[in-house]
């Protein structure tokens, strides 16, 4: 399931993924938030934070995240990843290079850090 957190600047959208994250998850909970802060900012940051009861993506949603995030190519402005599922950090750090925004991944015990990273 994704779920929205609060807390965050305008600018920034924040998930929270847990147990078995879903296509639906996508279409019915980030992917609406995404156009709704895209209506108000030019430029938006994501955080999303992986907690450590996820037990994994469908492959649907897996397609959905690429294509929000080819969507909107360009309206990021910084993502930050936290989790402690290696495969999730690793993908991540690997295909940074070809995402137009900051993007840095923490582990769970730095979610501060994310935070305030985020938000600067």
């Amino acid at each position: 399931m994704i779920e929205i957190l609060r807390d965050f600047p305008a600018n920034v959208i924040a998930f929270q993924g847990s147990g078995h994250v879903t296509r639906r998850d996508y279409d019915d909970v980030l992917v609406p938030a995404v156009e709704n802060a895209l209506k108000r900012h030019d430029k938006i940051r994501l955080f999303y934070k992986i907690g450590p009861d996820f037990t994994g993506i469908e492959a649907g949603a897996v397609w959905e995240d690429f294509s929000v995030g080819v969507a909107h190519f360009t309206a990021w402005e910084r993502i930050a990843i936290v989790t402690d599922v290696a495969w999730i950090a690793n993908t991540m750090r690997a295909f940074s290079f070809l995402i137009p925004a900051a993007a840095k991944v923490f582990p769970l015990s730095e979610e501060a850090a994310a935070r305030s990273w985020i938000a600067a």
